[in-house]
């Protein structure tokens, strides 16, 4: 048993003051001894006390806040371990390529990955949440949790102004860090969503390589498309002499070398990125192994109720007592 303030227990020897003051008589006799003795009175002058006692000790245990510890039980359920990795570069506040938005007329790439992002949370009742925002650096905001008010208001806090820089390296690599502070569950996955690409450096590549290999982390990227941008999956685009690839393109073969799954998307408007985050959810549905908290029990109420039930059967005891005469 623990309570939730503990010196009040210092407090419990009063609950014995009943034992050791005897009450005060309104009248004195000269002598009684002539009388039986009245075993009945000395019950009920004993339940009296008692009563007294036990209403005290309540009463102090009620104030001292009883409860038990919390517990953790495994559960094996249907889920994953998921970091959200959002761009929030400028760009991102500027409406999708496609002229089409689902009956949301300039919905802007932020706002609908935010809508979207939030229904697909309540959807996942077993999955652990992260989150991580970038721009020109990486912005850490929540870490792996079960709670589905912090992911969610994470989720809402993250559509303020953006940078004109898209630092994916960073975004990755803060994501993938996250995984390295929680035990495995059994399937990880990092979700992607930007509406570009960024170019990494060696060290970069071969730590998020290292990293996804040794923490089994697969890798979702949805590519929000920018007006007249190009597709990572033209197989047939070729740069101008002595120009490197596009950043979208680099990255886009990049992934594809990881030894961990990696899943590409594209998105033109609302309703293609919704079906992006819909084909996440039926393949991250794997079993996992997870931890559920369930919280201790309060006495508190108990103990205040048990004290009041001594101090009702003390006041009725009170009414039914013999009156002195006059």
């Amino acid at each position: 048993m623990l309570f939730n303030t503990y010196w009040l227990l210092f407090l419990l020897p009063l609950a014995l003051l009943p034992l050791l003051l005897e009450r005060t008589h309104s009248r004195t006799y000269s002598w009684v001894d002539l009388l039986p003795r009245d075993r009945l009175s000395d019950l009920v002058g004993l339940l009296l006390k008692t009563l007294a006692v036990l209403a005290l000790l309540f009463i102090v245990l009620g104030m001292a806040g009883p409860h038990t510890a919390a517990q953790k039980v495994e559960r094996i359920g249907e889920g994953a371990q998921l970091v959200l990795t959002i761009d929030r570069s400028a760009s991102m506040d500027d409406p999708f390529s496609g002229s089409t938005v689902s009956g949301r007329a300039g919905e802007s790439k932020s706002a609908a990955a935010r809508r979207l992002i939030t229904d697909f949370v309540n959807q996942r009742k077993n999955d652990m949440f992260g989150m991580v925002t970038f721009s020109n650096s990486a912005m850490y905001v929540m870490p792996l949790t079960q709670s589905r008010e912090a992911i969610l208001a994470a989720v809402d806090a993250a559509g303020g102004p953006g940078l004109f820089q898209t630092n994916i390296g960073s975004g990755l690599t803060s994501a993938m860090a996250m995984f390295d502070r929680a035990p495995d569950s059994g399937s990880r996955a990092v979700i992607l969503i930007s509406d570009g690409g960024g170019r990494m450096g060696g060290d970069t590549q071969a730590k998020l390589r290292d990293w996804m290999e040794r923490m089994h982390i697969n890798l979702y990227w949805i590519v929000l498309r920018q007006p007249g941008g190009l597709s990572i999956f033209d197989k047939d685009f070729k740069p101008k002499e002595d120009e490197p690839l596009p950043p979208e393109i680099e990255l886009h073969q990049y992934f594809q070398t990881l030894r961990t799954e990696y899943h590409p998307y594209e998105a033109d408007d609302p309703q293609s990125l919704a079906l992006a985050i819909e084909d996440i959810n039926r393949k991250e549905k794997k079993p996992i192994r997870y931890l559920e908290e369930i919280p201790g029990r309060d006495f508190t109420t108990h103990c205040f109720a048990l004290a009041a039930l001594a101090i009702g059967l003390l006041l009725g005891i009170k009414l039914v007592e013999v009156k002195t005469w006059h």
